[in-house]
């Protein structure tokens, strides 16, 4: 490895506060990544990490060491980047973590906009439902929607989006509509379910909050299959409005309940933290910050 690529390295131990898990990110073998951390730290005639039973930690030097290495490594990935074919633009690719309904419905249809603004930015998504580990996964932006827990991570808030109690006609027809969300106990409930168990409904009525534990035959983790449950009347469901927009548009799909709607949720563009953007995540952030608020269901509230 030249001295760069050890220097990678380097960030990648500290990010992820394993040998084994940066060597893992880097496919090579543990043995390597000591190897080469052992004889930067006697190069530079300092010790970087500390290593106990309970981990890795970073020592004045190393913390020293890490942030001048991630100023310099962003540094020359933007300078390869604008020298690149002898272009100015944002060129290169991007790795990006979503939902699969979400980027189906809101990230890809505004991707050939994107490509005409920036034709030498390429797009990799990783498809999940569940939180990534960023680092491990090589994740340059990943598309988050709700509170975020790790405040480790660079975080924009570029969207929001609403939560609804949704359900057919023909299912109002034939179960009636609900009042109050106490009415819910009369009617079948397609529910999210998360660790085997079942997410409670949350409504913010005139006197404050109010949880409901739906009940019906249908039970998912999959939120396109709420969906379409949904969409076959099996029954009412909570979620996110974005993702019975056509349906919502077009009256197959209407909003129960709409005056206790709980508040509207965030959507994050989150990347590893302790780095600088390049600038292909940079454009790639703004150009969907600035269209989520042109759409009246994703803008920010």
């Amino acid at each position: 490895m030249d001295r760069l690529d050890v220097m990678r390295l380097f960030v990648r131990v500290v990010e992820t506060a394993s040998f084994s898990r940066a060597a893992k990110v880097e496919g090579v073998v543990q043995p390597t990544v000591s190897k080469h951390i052992a004889a930067l730290e006697a190069r530079l005639g300092a010790q970087l990490l500390r290593r106990t039973s309970r981990g890795l930690s970073m020592t004045e030097a190393g913390e020293a060491f890490y942030e001048a290495t991630i100023r310099l490594l962003d540094e020359v990935e933007e300078i390869e980047t604008r020298v690149g074919r002898g272009q100015l633009a944002p060129s290169g690719r991007i790795r990006v973590a979503m939902s699969a309904g979400f980027g189906r419905m809101h990230i890809l249809p505004k991707l050939p906009q994107f490509f005409e603004e920036f034709p030498d930015v390429t797009v990799e998504t990783d498809i999940s439902d569940h939180y990534v580990n960023l680092i491990e996964n090589r994740i340059d932006v990943a598309i988050r929607i709700g509170s975020l827990s790790d405040s480790s991570l660079m975080a924009r808030k570029i969207g929001s989006g609403e939560t609804a109690l949704l359900a057919t006609p023909a299912y109002l027809s034939r179960k009636g509509t609900p009042k109050i969300p106490a009415d819910l106990a009369d009617h079948e409930c397609v529910t999210f379910v998360s660790g085997g168990s079942a997410r409670p409904w949350e409504f913010m009525g005139p006197e404050g909050r109010v949880t409901i534990d739906p009940v019906g035959p249908v039970r998912t983790s999959d939120a396109e299959h709420i969906r379409v449950g949904v969409l076959s009347g099996l029954g009412l469901a909570q979620g996110p409005a974005w993702l019975f927009a056509e349906e919502l548009e077009s009256g197959a799909i209407v909003r129960v309940l709409p005056e206790y709607a709980p508040e509207r949720h965030p959507i994050y563009a989150v990347s590893p933290g302790g780095r600088l953007q390049s600038s292909k995540v940079k454009v790639f952030v703004d150009f969907f910050a600035k269209a989520f608020a042109r759409d009246a269901s994703l803008r920010l509230s």
